[in-house]
């Protein structure tokens, strides 16, 4: 069975590797800057700048990545992101008081720069390696990675900064990009894309910035998605808290629990999606899981009105976990299957772009459940906002070109690597 998925191309099992290694890393950053952040100034609003800055890049710097992951070899692009992140962590060595804050705030912004170009060329990069047949799979996997390295990175790095200090995170994670680094340089050198667009392309040869790729009519819906969804998962970000500490009347521990137990869900659906299951509609995967979303959130949110025992609510965050990462497979597949290969590059970083403003508008609706509106009619809203996205997928996202057979251009590229 293995045979049949993304994970048979010995290249693709490279990049997988490394991404795991670069997202156990990013996760020991996340979870331990903020940490450090909130010791130093003991402030709720020093510790929001920093997730702030985080969002600030991939609307500032994405026509910059377009550009770059459009002139360049993603190979060595990802290879120097993988470099810089490791040397920009030096500057956390000098933390220690609230008057360093500025060089954790730097760190921060550096990191979630290169990132903004990290992400797109990946995903540019993906069908290089992989025959269309696979892309599923491969996206999948890749979502697997993300969250099996949350579950490592994430309490790995609360408990070096428990046993340790800063900078034995600083030298743990730049060891982490410094394999990530290695791997991707092994990569074999793809065939450079053709020197014009397909004959059906809507655009020209050359490659495009973000408004063009914004325009491309078929990827419009894809766009669409996305931003909806976004402003839902920016509400999530802020009324999650709320809910837990009020409706459910859980715990800081409840928080915890609940805000971990999705990545059970999300590394289930991405085995059996990356590994057992073939032929899937990207199409049809986006609209199945938003509007499995949406039903699963309006449940949990009205919920509390039958019980507040927090095991019910275990079991639905377990499960949301999983239709998240069957939307970003499906997405991601979409975008990379009907978009030229000159253009790819400015598309993916169209996605950050557009994931960030959206986060950015949900993270300021959350805000408005401390006046009027309170918090239930925001909880509504947020899981009706993922249905929305459903039906956008359902009526905007493009019916899947006829797909070779599984596995030769692809196999027949990498077999001797």
């Amino acid at each position: 069975m293995t045979s049949r998925t993304a994970f048979a191309i010995p290249s693709f099992r490279r990049l997988w590797a490394a991404g795991l290694i670069s997202d156990t890393g990013d996760w020991l950053l996340f979870i331990a800057l903020p940490l450090v952040v909130f010791q130093l100034t003991g402030s709720a609003l020093g510790t929001s700048i920093a997730f702030l800055l985080e969002l600030i890049p991939a609307v500032a710097l994405a026509p910059v990545a377009a550009r770059l992951i459009g002139r360049f070899d993603r190979r060595w692009i990802m290879v120097a992101v993988n470099v810089g992140q490791a040397l920009a962590l030096l500057p956390l060595l000098w933390v220690d008081e609230v008057a360093d804050l500025p060089l954790a705030y730097a760190v921060i912004f550096v990191h979630a720069s290169l990132s903004t170009l990290f992400e797109p060329a990946k995903n540019t990069l993906l069908p290089e390696l992989v025959d269309t047949g696979r892309l599923v799979s491969a996206n999948a996997l890749i979502g697997l990675n993300q969250n099996l390295g949350r579950l490592v990175g994430g309490p790995l790095g609360g408990v070096l900064l428990a046993v340790g200090d800063l900078g034995l995170i600083v030298v743990v994670d730049a060891l982490t990009y410094a394999a990530s680094a290695i791997l991707i340089a092994t990569l074999p050198a793809v065939a450079p894309a053709e020197a014009g667009p397909s004959p059906d392309s809507d655009l020209g040869a050359r490659p495009a910035g973000i408004l063009a790729a914004l325009r491309i009519p078929r990827l419009r819906g894809a766009f669409a998605v996305i931003f909806v969804s976004s402003v839902a998962q920016g509400m999530f970000l802020v009324l999650f808290v709320l809910f837990a500490l009020g409706p459910l009347r859980g715990s800081d521990a409840d928080v915890g629990l609940l805000r971990g137990i999705q990545a059970i869900g999300a590394v289930a659906a991405g085995v059996v999606l990356g590994f057992l299951v073939r032929g899937s509609s990207p199409r049809a995967l986006t609209a199945l899981s938003l509007f499995a979303f949406g039903a699963l959130s309006l449940v949990t949110w009205n919920l509390p009105a039958l019980t507040t025992d927090v095991w019910p609510y275990v079991a639905l965050f377990a499960a949301v976990g999983a239709p998240g990462v069957i939307m970003i497979a499906g997405l991601m597949s979409v975008l990379q299957e009907h978009s030229e290969p000159r253009q790819r590059g400015a598309v993916f970083a169209a996605v950050g772009l557009v994931a960030a403003l959206g986060q950015a508008i949900g993270i300021l609706l959350g805000a408005l459940s401390d006046g009027p509106i309170g918090l239930l009619p925001l909880l509504e809203l947020q899981g009706c906002l993922y249905l929305l996205s459903g039906v956008i997928a359902l009526l905007g996202l493009p019916r899947e070109h006829r797909r070779p057979k599984t596995g030769r251009p692809a196999e027949s590229a990498t077999r001797s690597l």
